[in-house]
Order: structure tokens, then C-alpha cells, then sequence
């Protein structure tokens, strides 16, 4: 220790010092739990769920096309019958 410094300066610098470190460090576990949680829940989520979510928009996707055909050939029937 030096003995320019008082004794309670030198205890304050050490206390920060240690508690610059634990901050970094609670930071780095934080971010590799982060990063595993993600790694876990890629694998867990089901992949035929994700299939099922794609073919689903797929589908609607159709589905919508179909009703606009209907409905245009529905409006075309309407303007004959109101010409007749």
C-alpha cells in the first residue's frame, strides 16, 4: 500500500475496483446465457409447427385468390342479368 494515500482512499479505490470487475464480469454471463437460452429454444420449438405456420399462409394465400375469382365472376353475372 502506499503511504501517500491514505489508508481509507486506498480502501474506497480497491472496493470500486472490485466492483468495476464484478459489474464486467456479471455482463459477460449474462450475455452467454442470453445467447444459450436462444440456441435452446431453436431446438425445442417444434418444426412442424413452423411448417404448419407456412403452410397455413400458404393456403390463406389461395384461399384469398379463390374468393376474388368468385366475386368477380359474380359481378360479371349481375351486369349481364341487369342489361337483360
Amino acid at each position: 500500500m502506499d503511504d501517500e494515500k491514505s489508508v481509507l482512499e486506498q480502501m474506497t479505490d480497491a472496493m470500486n475496483n472490485a466492483a468495476g470487475a464484478t459489474k464486467e464480469a456479471a455482463k459477460t454471463i449474462v450475455k452467454k446465457v442470453k445467447k444459450a437460452a436462444r440456441k435452446v429454444a431453436k431446438k425445442v420449438t417444434p418444426k412442424k409447427a413452423k411448417k404448419a405456420k407456412k403452410a397455413s399462409k400458404k393456403t390463406s394465400a389461395k384461399k384469398s385468390a379463390k374468393k376474388a375469382g368468385k366475386k368477380a365472376a359474380k359481378k360479371k353475372n349481375k351486369a349481364r342479368k341487369s342489361r337483360r
